[in-house]
């Protein structure tokens, strides 16, 4: 489980929505949501613990690396949580129909800010070594009372002279102290193609993980 939710820290945020508001959740009712996933999913839950930074810190990218547009680079290597940020975690894993899913909902000691792509970082490519790839803002459902941001990362590189390639939709909402965080990718299984992500069902999750917090 933790390296699936790890696979959060692969992207990076953007922004769009309506204002932050204060109300109180519980994020221990983010496991409702496992409700949603049919038996061909295999479905793991993480119970409310303390924040792991290794998780919500974000992937620091390679040093060297060179971004287009420049001014980009710092929403680029944008991150989920800062450093010493503290608070609590809950978070539901799912992996099927060639997806992986991962829902966290995350109460932290005071509201986390926003990563705002600005109008010329909507699309950032970044390139250095044997790794290259794209940032792009995805579209993400509006949530009454949150902010809701989205992405999609794309990263190629070289491994053992091979070509690999993989990416990851995250899409995050934030009201008061809480967030709730959705990470989305293929999965690579042995002797089977490469399955589109289910980007819808990602962002119906979003909605979902919403929900059951905030009810």
């Amino acid at each position: 489980m933790r390296a699936a939710v790890a696979l959060l820290c692969a992207g990076v945020v953007a922004g769009c929505g309506s204002p932050d508001s204060g109300p109180s959740a519980d994020i221990g009712r983010i496991s409702e949501i496992k409700a949603s996933f049919g038996p061909q999913f295999k479905v793991t839950e993480v119970a409310p613990t303390g924040i792991d930074p290794r998780v919500l810190a974000g992937q620091r990218l390679p040093d060297g690396m060179r971004f287009d547009p420049p001014s980009c680079a710092q929403f680029a290597a944008g991150q989920l949580v800062p450093p010493g940020t503290e608070g609590n975690m809950a978070a539901v894993s799912a992996e099927g129909e060639g997806n992986r899913f991962v829902v966290i909902a995350v109460e932290t000691n005071e509201a986390v800010p926003l990563i705002e792509p600005g109008p010329d970082c909507r699309k950032v490519a970044f390139a250095g070594g044997a790794a290259r790839g794209t940032v792009e803002v995805s579209d993400v459902p509006t949530i009454e009372g949150t902010r809701t941001i989205g992405v999609h990362r794309v990263v190629q590189t070289v491994i053992d002279g091979k070509p690999r390639a993989g990416e990851v939709y995250n899409f995050s909402a934030h009201f008061g102290n809480y967030q709730v965080i959705v990470s989305a990718n293929p999965l690579v299984l042995p002797n089977k193609p490469v399955a589109p992500v289910n980007v819808q069902r990602a962002r119906d999750l979003l909605i979902a993980g919403v929900n059951a917090i905030r009810n």
